[in-house]
């Protein structure tokens, strides 16, 4: 499989002639993962005259990400970098405008530190020695201290049992390891130490940090200061079942003696605080727990003490995130995701909002999902700006004003060099008359004179969606010569809370007719050939895709991509179990056995005649790999072609390396191409 992978990387790294493509435009290549670039987390200066960002980029030497500050002029000029590349992010401005606070790896013991970088003097320090990394930094107002999030290791129980130790010199194999916490693996960072996460302060030249809280809980962020400098304000949950209950609440951690004073009390989830200029209100996020898959976090209102409690823009059916408040705390800035799109808009006090900027987005690489970020100052806006030609560069707007100036342009290089599929939004009509959005990319220099076979991909989540930005993965797929079709199916976020949860307690279910109304639309409307149709997804969408082939036969070829086969074993081996079994299904596996069998691709796998490739990462632990070890073995044992790509050393997210993304979209491409062959040999044999 390995060599397989290796001729197929170098086969599409060379480049197979495309089918349709006009001669003199030179389509996107593998290799051209290397040359990406995108923009993160821009940071508007106090005095809103400069901009600090994360730049990233990949290393093909390292095979890896790499991120580093830059800093800009809000005119675009005096653009350079501010530190080098140790993997720099979330860059905080000091309220004096001198400093900048930001995580990075220490080169010489590859931990996380927190530093601080004199923005004009360019020089920095380490103001933490810790042995996990921090988080969730925040500058005091008076920009004395910095308060942070770290995790702290639990004291060691008393151990079930000793062995005698080994003579010396001696090679015994590693002790067992011994589990007795909930969650105890997180996909992305495998086996932990136990500990709870806990707030701490540091000096801002630094110092010993001074732990805050203590206890078997975890706190999160953000940390809100107070006017005073005397309190934070945070998201903790410290009831007896918090390790089982999304339930936590804002509270006041007050800096002299470490008291905790909760200052919402319903059933739910409150958090993200964030206290406003002069001090007196607090802007929060929540929703009353209602054990669904998708909640929308609406925007909430409170005293600093708690009191006078009320929700803001109740009329907007979205989920919203990262409030701000501006100058003079008249209003407040929130994020979120609209019919794929992302957006921010400005709420005033008594709760009318209105769009003041959109297009926000471009953080995800691969595939295009929601993402991106922004920040304000006075009447100035900065984001991350995406489009279906781009990944996030930095842009800088005015909230009086629709008009969006990039500040950078960091592929223009790159895509000057390469034609990119042109994409084109759909709307189509469910069985049950619903209409659902979509989108199309056709090959670069396509004429619309040739049929195009098409890949339907699906995105995972399943409660996430897809946008009109620019897509590595589909973009490689149309340069190979296909149409690609995208959707955002029922259960997808960014249509309001109804659309959502069509699939609580039911997904797959009715997304195969949306997914299947969205094919059918583009067959009717579009140059295809309904004889060359493909299917894949991940997570998720690898759920669909397999639900899929057990429904019908229409595709030639199919790519699983980290599924769940089996929803019985998927909620006892997935990294976040306590959450799956108790918003994903009306009850435990073996109080509901055939109603999780049902729901299960795996019921369906008697039914499937098309070949199918299964692809995850051997280190997945949110769809552990023995999902598709179930799926592949039932299909080897019914005679259907299968095969299994496993990726070594990976995670959940597949293409968290550069290498892994070729990897994935070669072996996808790979397959198809098989099957697409053997249908056009078989064809030309019927002819003779």
């Amino acid at each position: 499989m390995v060599n397989c992978l290796r001729f197929l990387l170098l086969l599409m790294a060379f480049g197979a002639a495309p089918r349709v493509i006009v001669a003199d435009e030179t389509p996107l290549t593998l290799i051209d993962v290397f040359a990406l670039q995108y923009a993160s987390d821009p940071r508007l200066s106090p005095d809103g005259d400069r901009v600090v960002y994360v730049r990233r980029s990949m290393d093909i030497m390292k095979d890896k990400g790499r991120s580093q500050l830059w800093v800009c002029d809000v005119s675009g000029e005096n653009h350079r970098p501010l530190t080098g590349e140790w993997g720099e992010s979330s860059p905080r401005w000091s309220p004096d405008g001198t400093r900048i606070a930001y995580v990075a790896s220490d080169p010489d013991t590859e931990k996380a530190q927190l530093f601080v970088q004199w923005v004009d003097a360019e020089t920095r320090t380490a103001i933490t020695q810790l042995t996990e990394g921090p988080s969730d930094h925040s500058w005091s107002r008076d920009g004395r201290r910095l308060a942070f999030i770290c995790k702290v290791a639990a004291s060691a129980p008393k151990p079930i049992f000793t062995l005698p130790s080994a003579p010396a010199g001696a090679e015994w194999a590693d002790p067992p390891r011994v589990i007795e916490e909930l969650v105890y693996r997180r996909d992305g960072s495998g086996y932990g130490k136990p500990g709870n996460r806990h707030v701490f302060v540091v000096a801002a030249d630094g110092g010993a940090p001074r732990q805050l809280t203590d206890g078997e809980f975890d706190h999160s962020g953000p940390l809100s200061w107070s006017a005073a400098g005397d309190a934070l304000y945070l998201a903790a949950n410290r009831k007896p079942n918090w390790r089982f209950e999304n339930d936590t609440e804002v509270v006041r951690l007050s800096l002299n003696d470490g008291a905790l004073t909760s200052l919402t009390d319903r059933h739910g989830p409150d958090g993200h605080p964030v206290v406003s200029p002069d001090g007196e209100w607090i802007a929060y996020l929540g929703h009353d727990e209602a054990y669904q898959g998708y909640q929308i976090d609406q925007l909430h209102l409170m005293r600093i003490d708690g009191s006078e409690k009320q929700v803001l823009a109740e009329t907007l059916d979205r989920s919203v995130d990262e409030p701000q408040w501006n100058s003079d705390g008249s209003r407040i800035f929130v994020r979120y995701e609209d019919q794929g799109v992302g957006r921010v808009a400005s709420v005033d006090r008594r709760g009318a909002h209105r769009v003041v900027l959109s297009d926000v987005g471009g953080t995800s690489v691969g595939r295009p999902y929601s993402g991106g970020s922004y920040h304000t100052r006075g009447n100035t806006l900065v984001s991350t700006q995406a489009g279906p030609g781009r990944l996030a560069d930095v842009a800088v707007s005015k909230v009086s004003s629709t008009t969006v100036r990039r500040l950078t342009r960091l592929n223009d290089d790159l895509f000057a060099q390469r034609a990119l599929g042109e994409v084109k939004e759909l709307w189509s009509k469910s069985p049950d008359g619903r209409q659902i959005q979509s989108w199309l990319i056709t090959p670069p220099g396509y004429d619309g004179a040739a049929e195009l076979p098409l890949i339907l991909e699906i995105h995972g989540g399943p409660f996430a969606s897809y946008g009109p930005r620019f897509a590595m993965e589909l973009q490689l797929f149309a340069a190979a010569g296909y149409a690609v079709l995208y959707v955002n199916p029922r259960g997808s976020t960014s249509y309001g809370a109804e659309f959502g949860n069509l699939i609580h307690h039911a997904y797959p279910g009715d997304d195969y007719g949306d997914l299947m109304g969205a094919v059918d639309h583009v067959i009717a409307n579009e140059n295809i050939d309904e004889e060359r149709l493909f299917v894949t997804g991940g997570s998720g969408g690898g759920v669909l895709t397999a639900w899929i082939v057990g429904k019908t036969r229409r595709f030639r070829a199919a790519v699983v991509a980290k599924p769940v086969i089996n929803w019985f074993s998927f909620v006892l081996t997935a990294d976040a179990y306590p959450f799956f079994s108790r918003y994903w299904f009306p009850d435990k596996p073996w109080n509901a056995v055939q109603h999780y069998y049902e729901r299960s691709p795996i019921s369906l796998v008697g039914e499937v005649e098309t070949p199918t490739m299964l692809l995850t990462g051997e280190e997945d632990y949110r769809t552990p790999i023995s999902e598709s070890e179930q799926y592949y073995q039932a299909l080897k044992l019914r005679g259907i072609d299968a095969a299994m790509v496993r990726i070594p050393g990976a995670s959940h997210g597949i293409t968290s390396r550069p290498s892994r993304l070729m990897a994935k979209v070669a072996a996808i491409l790979g397959w198809f191409e098989r099957y697409d062959t053997a249908r056009e040999d078989r064809d030309a044999e019927q002819n003779r």
